[in-house]
């Protein structure tokens, strides 16, 4: 993270908000005399050398920084928002469940929560390349291991992105029609990274809120099926279900907090709490268990992207496939053509690619992966300045995408974080595939939850909107 807090300091180099070799540090303040300019020399390890004027040099150390020292710097986060992250990890499930055993114990079991877990992709991969294990093992042995603890319900977040997907394809193929008479209708970017909309609210603000996509993330999306479909169709209350995610990503904890995502109705929020697959690793741990010794469990099919027994996948990577399925999508429902094979051109570095859509007799269409945040300050730049190219972005916080998410699993012993990722990145794709509303049960529950494609019902349920953060005015603020 590039850090310009005085003319005292300055690093650069520090392009990123998650690199496996960079950590958020606070800045020093170097006290400089008068005509006297004070040196950093880096070393090839890394470290950082301090040489005062008479060429003495000292070893600078790496200051910690906690959400207590939080400067809510654009792109983490607030000191109010650190409370809320207390809230939001694997001690309150253990709470929760606890409180249920007791409720049973003593004859009060109408009082217990249905506590429901939904489990993104990115985080069985990340389980199984640590246990060595595959995909449909590591599902159904985390199945098993939630229900053992009392868990009632385990689902699969790719389920829920089949919704996330369709809606974004409509959507952008809604503001390309529009693009003529509202200017702020394209290019598109996409809302699915939290740690990516809490940047684009607290720095830019007004100037790209209007671009990004209404369409909630998988995990939202998860959420309004738990707390709304299958609280009505089981005819539970939404504040009695407890649903907790597992997630790639420590930044998805602030995005369940967010109070767009809050039923004033029922008093609750759409996700309750939200667990990395860190924390998952821990409980594991606590529990004295590894999870290649866990008893499978066979994996709920209600909310589960399976078909025959089998898991199923997304096409176009390890973030969702956005840009993949929206090209798809897009070409078909506006020239009648079918892409079947997708070519990515690799631009300044492999998280910076873009695909174009040529076809005889239409306007050419170009679309772009941006992941880490030098690759997201380079598309915001061309936006402010009327002179991004491309029509739709597919944006992550994380370089590499969700598979390297701040939540996952770290490498141990010898292994590289980049080899990690590889192999995360290759468990993830080891599944087939399937098409947004290629599964009968996804078309079924769209029916009969949100009736027609773009009802009143479907804007509400699947949609967001977003809110300029104020921006700090101390000396302290970092400027991008």
């Amino acid at each position: 993270m590039a850090s310009n807090f005085s003319g005292a300091l300055q690093l650069t180099d520090l392009n990123d908000f998650i690199t496996p070799s960079q950590e958020c540090i606070k800045p020093v303040k170097i006290d400089r005399k008068p005509g006297k300019v004070g040196k950093i020399r880096i070393e090839d390890d890394g470290s950082y050398l301090s040489i005062n004027d008479e060429g003495q040099e000292t070893k600078l150390e790496k200051a910690k920084i906690t959400l207590n020292d939080c400067l809510a710097c654009s792109g983490c986060i607030t000191s109010a928002e650190s409370v809320l992250i207390t809230q939001q990890s694997q001690e309150e499930l253990y709470k929760v469940l606890k409180e249920n055993l007791r409720l049973q114990e003593t004859g009060q079991a109408e009082q217990q929560k249905l506590v429901v877990v939904s489990i993104a992709p990115q985080c069985r991969a990340s389980l199984a390349a640590k246990y060595k294990l595959s995909v449909q093992e590591t599902a159904s042995k985390l199945t098993g291991f939630f229900k053992k603890l009392g868990v009632h319900y385990v689902f699969d977040t790719t389920f829920s992105r089949n919704f996330s997907l369709l809606e974004s394809c409509r959507e952008f193929v809604q503001r390309y029609r529009e693009s003529e008479t509202n200017k702020t209708a394209l290019p598109m970017l996409s809302s699915a990274c939290p740690g990516w909309i809490c940047y684009a609210e607290k720095t830019h603000g007004s100037y790209i809120l209007p671009y990004i996509s209404t369409t909630k993330s998988p995990q939202q999306v998860m959420g309004s099926l738990v707390k709304d479909y299958m609280a009505s169709s089981r005819g539970v209350p939404a504040n009695l279900i407890y649903h907790v995610t597992v997630m790639p990503c420590f930044d998805k904890k602030l995005e369940a907090s967010r109070s767009d995502f809050y039923n004033d109705i029922y008093s609750t929020r759409d996700v309750d709490c939200v667990i990395t697959s860190v924390e998952v690793d821990k409980m594991l741990e606590q529990e004295g268990i590894s999870l290649n010794d866990v008893e499978p469990a066979e994996i709920d099919n209600i909310f589960t992207q399976i078909h025959e027994g089998q898991l199923l996948n997304h096409a176009g990577g390890g973030s969702g496939g956005y840009l993949e399925h929206i090209l798809k999508y897009t070409a078909h429902n506006l020239f009648g053509q079918d892409v079947t094979q997708i070519d990515y051109k690799v631009l300044r570095n492999q998280d910076f690619q873009e695909v174009t859509l040529e076809v005889p007799g239409q306007p050419v269409i170009k679309m772009a992966l941006a992941y880490g945040f030098r690759n997201i300050q380079n598309i915001v730049q061309k936006i402010k300045r009327g002179k991004c190219p491309y029509h739709f972005v597919e944006i992550m916080a994380c370089p590499s995408g969700c598979n390297n998410g701040g939540g996952q699993i770290r490498p141990e012993g010898e292994e590289t974080p980049k080899e990690l990722v590889d192999r995360v990145t290759a468990t993830y794709n080891s599944i087939d595939n399937s098409l947004p509303d290629s599964l009968k049960t996804v078309v079924d529950v769209y029916n009969e939850w949100l009736g027609e494609v773009g009802s009143e019902k479907s804007r509400k349920l699947l949609h967001t909107q977003y809110h300029e953060v104020e921006k700090m005015t101390n000396a302290l603020t970092i400027k991008w």
